[in-house]
């Protein structure tokens, strides 16, 4: 699909917008892959039905310490600024959109996890320039996960770029500016990743269909055109603020550029 032209926002989507719980915020980013079986435990429908209308917080974080690619990241946030709950809300954020509590995780701390979890995988220059990147301003973010790490441990080492940019595109986390509801999915204004002379780079805007909600229900029940929306892979998790917005491009930019370091 092409570019639309902007559409003018109906609705106040510029003020804050109170989270959901961690432990549910969790879960509406995590369900998107997760139903593809990409990542968690094998319980797509119960993640989504105690996401979306059974809400029990015991239940969610046993199934969020089954995410072996995200909860360390949470924990590794949640230990750098001295907060018991890797399920925190703020803590949940940090790790799929970005905040200030990024900046609370050291370089060495982070590097330290990374040998833990990937040296082993990596030989040679792939561990060398992952494992410089704490160093470099790198933070833990799913915009890391996919930007550095996925390209060291997955495809783009295999030379399969084109399958591997639609992979890295659908796992990072995007956002989308609604166009329109059409049942059950969103019509959306989103910016792609690209490759551009051997770098990642952000493309111009195309319009896309995206999940909104199985059988009516979903994550942005209140959603209207000119919303602006978080994705991942195809399905839409939150409304997202100004503020959450801004966060979410910034460590998009921030990661994409110390990607790009060592591609």
């Amino acid at each position: 699909m092409t570019a639309a032209a902007p559409v003018p926002a109906t609705s106040d989507w510029a003020r804050p917008i109170p989270p959901a719980p961690g432990p549910i915020r969790f879960a509406r980013y995590a369900f998107g892959p997760n139903r593809l079986g990409y990542c968690g435990p094998d319980e797509a429908g119960e993640l989504f039905a105690q996401a979306t209308l059974g809400h029990d917080l015991r239940k969610l974080r046993e199934l969020a310490g089954q995410f072996e690619g995200a909860y360390p990241y949470l924990c590794l946030i949640a230990d750098g600024n001295g907060v018991r709950d890797p399920l925190d809300a703020g803590v949940v954020e940090a790790y799929w959109l970005g905040n200030s509590l990024l900046g609370g995780v050291r370089p060495r701390d982070f590097g330290e996890s990374l040998d833990a979890r990937f040296r082993a995988r990596l030989h040679g220059d792939g561990w060398r320039w992952l494992g410089s990147k704490p160093e470099l301003g790198a933070v833990p973010n799913h915009a890391f996960h996919v930007l550095d790490v996925f390209p060291k441990v997955g495809m783009l080492r295999t030379g399969e770029v084109e399958h591997a940019l639609e992979v890295m595109d659908s796992c990072r986390i995007r956002w989308g500016r609604v166009l329109e509801r059409d049942g059950d999915a969103l019509v959306v204004s989103a910016v792609p990743l690209t490759m551009i002379d051997g770098k990642l780079r952000m493309g111009p805007p195309r319009v896309e269909r995206i999940r909104g909600w199985l059988d009516g229900t979903g994550f942005v029940d209140e959603v209207t055109p000119g919303d602006v929306v978080s994705i991942h892979w195809d399905w839409a998790c939150e409304r997202l603020d100004t503020r959450r917005l801004a966060a979410l491009r910034g460590v998009t930019a921030a990661e994409l550029e110390l990607a790009n370091r060592t591609i």
